[in-house]
């Protein structure tokens, strides 16, 4: 059961007992009705009642400039979010495409609960949220469907292992219509082997691809996010370094001959050989 607070200075924080782990709702002290969402501590998004197309963390903006791109500016897209989370994304896209088709696919039931009660979806959105395994999750959406499908899946802070082979990649590209995009974030840090292998599984199955975190990250000097976008056809790289070059945290993009550099020779990996990503530093919340 959620336990709630309210003290004279304006809304307390909300927890509950989540199957992720305890969950809080912290209010944001900035905005009226901005929430945090944190698992065991680990902040896992931000959310603006008031403003549904503000995006807090930079992990969201980058995957907020992706689906900017992901089709003509305002028009509807299909969207396929894997991993919830407090429905972010998913409300950002409402906002800025409307009339768009979204479907996300969360395996914490509690945590969907929670989300729904304290920070409810506008009516008229087209946000269908499906419990289970986002992988059984995305088995079950028609050949072709999706414009763009958003990766962002996290188990005690680590992406599934069965959510990083090229039989998963090969089930996302199944479900992306011709030309459609496909954004994962993933976590890791020094000495970035989990990223540089991930980098090598999605292009046994995309042919194009680029990659925009934090240039530290990239660099291998601390622990943090990148999102991974591939597609069959060309990539706005352009447009894409100009927005991540002007964010609030600035970040770099690698795309051809530096991505394959960067990547340093890492094999895809399998059904057979994946592991999970990484789990932080200990002290990378504190």
């Amino acid at each position: 059961m959620a336990k709630s607070r309210r003290g004279r200075g304006g809304p307390e924080p909300v927890t509950g007992t989540v199957d992720g782990g305890l969950a809080e709702l912290r209010p944001d002290r900035d905005r009226p009705r901005g929430w945090t969402l944190l698992i065991d501590g680990a902040p896992q998004s931000h959310v603006d009642l008031d403003d549904p197309a503000y995006l807090d963390f930079s992990y969201q903006r980058r995957l907020g400039h992706v689906a900017d791109l992901a089709g003509p500016a305002g028009k509807p897209l299909r969207v396929v979010h894997l991993g919830g989370g407090a429905l972010t994304l998913a409300r950002y896209v409402a906002a800025t495409r409307p009339r768009s088709t979204q479907q996300v696919v969360e395996i914490d039931a509690a945590l969907v609960q929670l989300i729904r009660r304290q920070l409810p979806l506008d009516s008229g959105w087209r946000i269908r949220v499906r419990g289970g395994d986002a992988r059984a999750g995305l088995a079950k959406v028609p050949d072709g469907w999706a414009d763009l499908i958003i990766a962002d899946v996290f188990a005690g802070a680590r992406t599934p292992a069965h959510l990083t082979s090229t039989e998963f990649v090969t089930e996302v590209h199944r479900a992306l219509r011709p030309g459609g995009f496909y954004a994962a974030n993933l976590a890791d840090g020094p000495p970035l082997r989990f990223l540089r292998g991930q980098i090598a599984t999605v292009r046994t199955v995309f042919p194009e691809l680029c990659l925009t975190a934090d240039p530290a990250v990239l660099r291998g000097k601390r622990f943090g996010n990148a999102v991974l976008l591939a597609a069959e056809a060309e990539l706005p790289v352009a447009e894409l370094t100009r927005r991540a070059a002007t964010d609030p945290r600035s970040g770099r993009v690698e795309h051809g001959r530096a991505l394959l550099d960067f990547t340093a020779g890492a094999a895809p990996v399998t059904d057979a050989t994946a592991t999970a990503s990484p789990a932080p530093p200990a002290d990378v919340f504190d």
